[in-house]
């Protein structure tokens, strides 16, 4: 199979499997990731095909609609991969993207292990779609989802988590810009990456002035 025939079986592959997903983790948030990991790609030395295959399967299963179980995401895309008899090397390439793309994954650790670089380009694709203006919605929509509050001034966000607290936790929304997305650009990978996410990162800040602003009854 050539390697176009491949990547428009996997999108049909993923269009189908997370037509029904939840709107922050579905098809187009899937193919936003997919566009910017070959935006950031073009700079990098990278296996294109690896990288294209893993940022479509990245969230083909995400634990937290799996009961937590973190398994589920690499062996489905393993097993499809291996019906359409990809190369061995391949799929054991893009399992390990699956397998350590999540911020969670990160959380509670101090030292920044060095991972290949197919797997930081589709990890700050990833990352990019949870700050800026779509992120917000994505973080909000998910708040929603959840039945989580927008924001109570009274719980605050928790920045010494553990993995295990992270995923678990059920704060507030607002929260979650502080124990996530206001530290992803100082986890990018890639230049291209955090030369995006800076410009993400200052509209996530503009956005909770006003947020702020607008509680408190001054704008």
């Amino acid at each position: 199979m050539n390697t176009t025939s491949l990547v428009e079986d996997t999108i049909s592959f993923v269009k189908k499997t997370l037509h029904d997903a939840e709107a922050g983790h579905d098809w187009f948030h899937t193919q936003r990731v997919f566009n910017n990991a070959l935006l950031i790609a073009k700079d990098e030395k990278a296996d294109v095909l690896v990288v294209s295959l893993g940022a479509l399967l990245h969230d083909i299963a995400d634990a937290k609609f799996h009961h937590g179980d973190e398994s589920v995401g690499p062996e489905m895309a393993g097993e499809f991969l291996r019906s359409l008899k990809v190369d061995k090397k391949v799929i054991k390439k893009v399992v390990y993207i699956i397998e350590h793309i999540s911020f969670k994954n990160s959380v509670g650790i101090k030292r920044k292990k060095r991972h290949p670089i197919e797997l930081q380009i589709v990890q700050d694709a990833d990352r990019l779609d949870a700050i800026g203006a779509i992120g917000i919605a994505r973080a909000f929509h998910y708040g929603g989802f959840k039945n989580r509050k927008l924001y109570d001034p009274d719980i605050a966000p928790k920045l010494d988590q553990t993995k295990e607290e992270y995923k678990k936790s059920d704060s507030p929304t607002l929260n979650h810009f502080y124990e996530k997305l206001l530290l992803l650009k100082d986890k990018m990978n890639t230049k291209t990456g955090t030369k995006i996410a800076l410009k993400r990162h200052a509209f996530l800040l503009e956005f909770l002035e006003q947020f702020y602003a607008e509680w408190n009854g001054t704008r």
